[in-house]
């Protein structure tokens, strides 16, 4: 358990740098140039997310039952997980009214994820890893929406095109990993 911890700590921690401590972030920026910090970045994150996999992966093999989700939560969380791929493409298809909209749908998308995930799963490594998606991303979407009231800024204005592309990359990229990747790459079936 203590490894999954650790790269979350790691991974999350270094996803809240502009959140928590943005002086320092950019004091980090303006030493070792935008690139150098884009490679640090990266390179922690991945270890971060390394070590989530390894230690989700150990914690699986000793699991702790906290709670027992009625089955009536795994569907709901097909729905939610179904949102959430459509709101991370919102993230990067241009001109869509749900990114004109939210500003940050993946934090949106990673909220409704941890959620869903929280709803359908008892188990203490998925609380823990979930939990702590969760409560990130609703500090950070906090944070980002207010840093955007103050700056003033705005999203371009979204169109029906940009929408169908969105919904239709969300729907895709969905069936894809719950038909076939989650099993393969997490080892559980979501529609057991």
């Amino acid at each position: 358990m203590w490894m999954l911890i650790l790269g979350l700590m790691i991974f999350l921690g270094m996803h809240s740098l502009r959140m928590l401590a943005p002086e320092f972030r950019d004091k980090l920026i303006a030493r070792h140039g935008a690139n150098a910090w884009r490679g640090i970045y990266s390179l922690v994150s991945i270890g971060g997310f390394v070590l989530i996999v390894w230690g989700f992966g150990l914690a699986r093999q000793t699991p702790v039952l906290l709670y027992s989700p009625p089955m009536a939560m795994k569907h709901a969380n097909m729905l939610f997980t179904l949102l959430a791929f459509v709101l991370i493409a919102a993230t990067y298809v241009p001109r869509n009214h749900i990114k004109a909209k939210l500003g940050h749908p993946m934090l949106v998308g990673v909220k409704l994820w941890a959620f869903g995930h929280l709803l359908a799963t008892g188990f203490l490594h998925d609380v823990i890893l979930f939990g702590a998606f969760l409560a990130w991303a609703v500090a950070d979407f906090a944070v980002c929406r207010r840093r955007d009231r103050k700056n003033n800024v705005t999203h371009p204005a979204g169109t029906a095109s940009g929408d169908v592309i969105t919904v239709a990359i969300g729907l895709a990229a969905w069936a894809g990993f719950a038909f076939w990747l989650h099993l393969r790459w997490i080892g559980v079936n979501p529609f057991t």
